[in-house]
């Protein structure tokens, strides 16, 4: 009989010690801290994104930015290429920009791939509708370049957000970790023991 494959770590596992710290000093219980991080993680998400993407459509922010973005540090005569980044210069402050900019760029590119697929799943930002049955795979084995095609608009805009949502993680991290005790015994305490109440009734 082979051995049995590695556990696989949780999701927030980087984060269990700084709760149990949180935990102990404060007396919630760890389980509860760690759903109310997991909720709030999710939400400092969610919100910005929505936020953020109103925003940069009604100031008109999305196409400008991301085509900002995707030609920082590039060549002029040379296409924009994710996978082949510019080589970072020896000048400590130019390593710093040239690191903030292929960070910038992969955002922007895992942006894209975001917004086509919620786009594709649920029609929405100029995308069709995926069919049932089809892959989202599919629509770049037909088209690798098609959501190139898309980078304006709607599309931008989203792209946008998600590139600040992703430069805004040690923020959103840390606000969740200081909210969480407190979303623990307002939210998910009261509706644990809701749960069990209702489960000794029946």
């Amino acid at each position: 009989m082979g051995s049995k494959p590695p556990p696989t770590p949780s999701r927030f596992a980087a984060y269990q010690t700084a709760l149990k710290a949180i935990s102990a000093r404060t007396g919630t219980p760890l389980p509860s801290l760690i759903v109310s991080f997991g909720i709030l993680h999710e939400l400092t998400a969610i919100l910005p994104i929505v936020g953020l993407f109103y925003a940069s459509r009604s100031l008109g922010l999305g196409e400008r930015m991301v085509n900002a973005m995707a030609s920082a540090g590039q060549d002029d005569n040379q296409p924009y290429q994710l996978s082949n980044p510019q080589p970072v210069v020896s000048d400590g402050r130019g390593q710093g920009a040239s690191w903030m900019v292929q960070k910038g760029q992969a955002w922007v590119d895992e942006g894209e791939k975001w917004a086509a697929r919620v786009g594709r799943r649920y029609g929405m930002f100029g995308f069709e509708k995926r069919i049932k049955g089809d892959t989202f795979e599919a629509l770049f084995e037909e088209d690798p370049k098609a959501m190139k095609g898309h980078i304006a608009g709607d599309v931008a805009n989203v792209v946008v957000a998600y590139a600040a949502t992703k430069a805004l993680l040690p923020l959103r991290i840390g606000a969740s970790l200081y909210l969480s005790p407190a979303f623990s015994r307002r939210v998910v305490e009261p509706c644990r023991q809701w749960i069990m109440r209702a489960f000794r009734k029946s």
